[in-house]
C-alpha cells in the first residue's frame, strides 16, 4: 500500500529566501516559515508558541519564491517532510526540512489610496 507524506503550512518568512546552484546545475531556494500555534492549557490559560520549518523549492517554484517572497511575507505552502542524513565528527545527523510543491502568498496587497481623476480642460 503506497503511503502519504503532505505537509501544509500557514506562516511568515524568517528571512529572505537565499537560492544556490547544486553540481547538476539545478537551482534550489531556501528559507524558513514561523508557524504560530496557540491552545488553552488545563486552567484555560491561553498558550503560544512558534514551530520553525526549514524549506527548499526547486525548479520553477524557486524562482518565484525568490523574486517574490521577503522576510516576514505570509505564505501557504503545501509539500513533503524530507529527512537528509549525514555524518559529522563521527555522528549521524539528521535534518529534516520541507521540499514545497506548491506556494500561495496570503499577504494582503498594499491598497493604495485611490487617485483622483484628472480633469481634462476642453480648449
Amino acid at each position: 500500500m503506497p503511503g502519504l507524506n503532505r505537509v501544509q503550512l500557514i506562516g511568515n518568512l524568517g528571512k529572505g529566501p537565499e537560492s544556490r546552484y547544486i553540481p547538476s546545475g539545478k537551482q534550489v531556494c531556501a528559507f524558513s516559515v514561523a508557524v504560530n500555534r496557540r491552545w488553552k492549557d488545563k486552567d484555560g490559560e491561553t498558550k503560544e508558541a512558534t514551530d520553525w520549518f526549514n524549506v527548499e523549492a526547486w525548479g520553477r517554484l524557486g524562482e518565484v519564491c525568490q523574486q517574490y517572497l521577503k522576510k516576514g511575507s505570509l505564505v501557504f505552502l503545501e509539500g513533503r517532510l524530507q529527512t537528509d542524513r549525514f555524518e559529522s565528527g563521527g555522528e549521524t545527523r539528521y535534518f529534516t526540512k520541507v521540499v514545497a510543491s506548491q506556494m500561495q502568498m496570503l499577504d494582503r496587497k498594499s491598497e493604495e489610496p485611490e487617485q483622483p481623476p484628472e480633469e481634462v480642460e476642453e480648449e
